[in-house]
């Protein structure tokens, strides 16, 4: 199966040793797009995780999480060689009551502002995550949110700069995830609105349909493809079809 995945399997060194340089989490680390090919499965034996090639055909990032992983909740995306890049650790579920979200949407449905507080309330938990750089156990960098609406949306999650890095929060008001992860059809947009990366299902190779478990990752330029991954595993987190790798 791997080789149909990708029809060869080298490591490569990542590209840069630091993944927010200068504390500006959107430098670009290349002037072109790259397409990726993640795969939801790690090599080695006994783990769950992801395997992720270049166009190439090399192996680029990792994830490697024992089935016996104790109470380790973190989740470490790894080089090629095996070297932490990123940590993902989960908040502790935070319990929020939704009772409007903007005055424009209520006055759509009719409801005046004396109104707001005879709408019934909707009790929701609030699943929360923060990205650290290598395994940092101090100083997240960024901060990701499972979106959480009264209303129905295309949203599926938040992406913000850490309070901890005030020059990095600077302006940058992060990424919005868009779309359907279980159709393997989103995308992450910046402040602007532009896509930044795309999750795309893999065409079928030779005839062989690789369904959810293998697919595209598109990275453009002005965000690291390893911030990128990040979110593609926190997407897995928020709406797997599997056992989580972080234990609650």
């Amino acid at each position: 199966m791997t080789r149909k995945v990708h029809p060869k399997l080298t490591a490569v060194e990542s590209p840069e040793s630091h993944i927010f340089p200068g504390d500006d989490h959107r430098r670009p680390p290349a002037s072109a797009s790259i397409t990726l090919t993640v795969w939801r499965k790690s090599l080695l034996f006994n783990c769950s995780g992801f395997t992720v090639f270049d166009e190439k055909g090399n192996l680029v990032f990792r994830v490697d999480k024992y089935a016996k992983s104790g109470s380790n909740s973190d989740i470490v995306l790894m080089d090629a060689t095996g070297e932490p890049l990123l940590t993902i650790r989960r908040k502790v579920r935070e319990i929020a009551i939704w009772i409007c979200e903007t005055q424009a949407r209520f006055e759509k449905l009719g409801i005046s502002r004396s109104d707001h507080f005879s709408v019934p309330q909707k009790l929701s938990i609030v699943e929360h995550w923060q990205i650290y750089e290598g395994e940092a156990s101090a100083n997240p960098r960024l901060s990701v949110r499972k979106h959480v609406s009264f209303f129905r949306s295309k949203a599926l999650a938040h992406v913000t700069p850490c309070s901890a890095f005030p020059a990095d929060c600077g302006g940058a008001a992060g990424y919005e995830v868009e779309g359907s992860y279980a159709q393997r059809r989103c995308a992450i947009y910046d402040d602007s609105r532009r896509a930044m990366a795309e999750i795309r299902r893999k065409e079928a190779v030779s005839g062989v349909a690789f369904g959810h478990d293998v697919f595209r990752l598109v990275v453009q330029p002005g965000i690291h493809a390893a911030v990128a991954m990040a979110v593609v595993i926190l997407l897995e987190e928020m709406f797997r079809s599997r056992r989580s790798l972080i234990k609650p």
